[in-house]
Order: C-alpha cells, then structure tokens, then sequence
C-alpha cells in the first residue's frame, strides 16, 4: 500500500452538530437542580458536576456575591467516570448501577469537612447524570465546562480532586489547595516541598480579578 503525502486538511474533523450538541448539555447541566452537599439522598449515576461557595470566607467571598442570586460560578467542576472507564470496559449496566457520581460528592464532602478555614455548609452542587451511550460525554462536558467557566481550584489553585497517592508515594510535595487548607490526613503525610502559601494567595488574587 501507498503511503500518501501529507496533508494536514485530511486529518481535520468538524462537526458543527457535535459542537451544538456540547452546548445542549452544558445548558441542560445549567438548568439542573442546585443541592447541599452532599445531595440529601444517595443514587445510581455517573456524570458531571460542580461545587458553588456560598460562604464568608474572605478568600472566597467573591464566589458567594457571585452565587448570591443564581448559581453561576463554581468554585470546581469534575467528573465522575464508571470503572473501567479508562481502559474502554464499560458496560450500560456500569453507567447505570454505579453510585461513582455520589460517592464523589461525598468523597469532596469529606475533604471540605476537615478543611481548615471552611465549613461543609459553605457549599452546594449540582450535577448531571450521562448513562448509556451517553456516558461518553462525559469527559468532553466536563472539559467544556471548565473552559467556560474557569473555576478557582481546577485552573488556578491545584489539588483538591487528588487522591491519597498511597504508601510509598509521600515524597511528594503537598497540593496548593492542601496548603491552604490542611486537614486531610494524607496529604499532611506528603513530604515534598510545595509551592509557598504567598504565591497561591497572589495567584488566587489575579484569578478572581479576572471574574469582574
């Protein structure tokens, strides 16, 4: 076979249905119901979601004046994928009995339980469930959300979706968002040396400028 001369046109995909159908979602995601957190009851799901300050912090404060009428600025949005969702070995029934959306949430209420400086009720959330062969939206609505809305602690301030890396994996440096908020064991166990508290604060500072 023939290998053909390049041509960069060749390679390049559009589709402006795709593009309307993201847009379709993140509006729908938009109109969802806003919850404490975590949500009051427990329920099967994958999807995607975001976090709203609503509290005093004067960190965050601007996030609450933002949030003050509608919920329009989330401080975070993430994704909560079916296992196997890496590898490609995802079934309808792992999108559809799976409480890996939930379980999130409750995993995020847990780190801003312990946080220093905030309060669980400071927070509420919203999300939207993609099941089926809907599932692989997923990560494409998360990015689009994020894009557009740029919240604090994905773009700005570093850490808070992170995992406990696991014994043998302390030596490394604590998260900006661990930093100024200590309270998770794990992270206190991370030996690294990390990014001074000044410069997250001044990094904070320029983001929320940006916001108006």
């Amino acid at each position: 076979m023939t290998l053909q001369a390049f041509d960069r046109n060749k390679h390049l995909y559009k589709n402006a249905e795709f593009a309307e159908l993201v847009k379709d979602a993140v509006r729908f995601f938009n109109g969802t119901p806003v919850h404490e957190l975590p949500p009051p009851e427990s329920f099967l799901g994958t999807g995607v979601y975001a976090l709203y300050y609503i509290g005093n912090n004067p960190m965050y404060v601007r996030y609450a004046e933002l949030n003050r009428l509608a919920y329009s600025s989330p401080i975070y949005v993430g994704k909560a994928v079916p296992k196997g969702w890496r590898q490609a070995r995802v079934s309808a029934r792992d999108t559809t009995q799976s409480r890996e959306l939930f379980n999130r949430l409750r995993e995020h209420s847990r780190s801003l339980s312990v946080a220093a400086d905030l309060a669980l009720k400071e927070f509420a959330c919203r999300f939207v469930i993609f099941e089926e062969d809907s599932s692989d939206m997923i990560g494409t609505v998360e990015a689009a959300m994020i894009k557009l809305s740029q919240p604090l602690w994905n773009t700005a301030v570093d850490g808070f979706g992170n995992h406990d890396p696991g014994s043998g994996r302390y030596e490394q440096a604590k998260s900006d968002w661990d930093i100024l908020h200590p309270g998770r064991v794990w992270a206190e166990r991370c030996k690294g040396e990390g990014t001074q508290r000044s410069i997250i604060l001044a990094t904070i500072k320029r983001h929320l400028e940006k916001l108006g």
